[in-house]
């Protein structure tokens, strides 16, 4: 004969779920940690808009290298940054090219201060290019938010 080997589970009383007590424990736990996230966050813009100039200028960076590659040549000064959102005057259209420029937007993109970025040929310590923010400030130098951010420092 055979013995049953099935065992029943014991069910203990109020082992259903979560009391109202753990749920707001939780809830409190969650509160404090984005407060003090959010005002962390909240004490740094000028450190977000440094961070966002850099991405910015690194994208702007590689749309003049792939401009480059399609062209055999860097965008004149004359035509600056907005080269990379024109369409090239030779056919057919450059690999890297796509619809609306080397960029994802069909203008280029101001500074998180609200000012164009600069574009020069050749760049200020011997490179083919340099893409400069010029800070908070707008004007050259500075320090803290108002420091120059420069694709040759990228």
């Amino acid at each position: 004969m055979k013995k049953d080997l099935t065992v029943c589970p014991v069910k203990r009383a109020g082992a259903d779920g979560f009391t109202l007590l753990e749920i707001l424990v939780v809830v409190l736990i969650i509160t404090i940690l984005a407060t003090i996230v959010g005002v962390n966050v909240a004490n740094r813009p000028e450190e977000a808009r440094i961070a966002a100039a850099r991405a910015q200028i690194a994208s702007l960076k590689t749309a003049l290298r792939l401009y480059h590659m399609d062209n055999g040549m860097l965008p004149a000064p004359r035509q600056g940054l907005d080269a990379l959102c024109t369409p090239p005057e030779s056919e057919p259209r450059p690999r890297a090219y796509r619809e609306g420029g080397y960029l994802d937007s069909r203008r280029v993109p101001d500074d998180p201060w609200g000012r164009p970025y600069s574009y020069l040929v050749p760049g200020r310590e011997g490179e083919p290019f340099e893409i400069i923010s010029y800070g908070s400030d707008g004007e050259p130098g500075g320090e803290g938010a108002a420091r120059d951010i420069s694709s040759s420092d990228l």
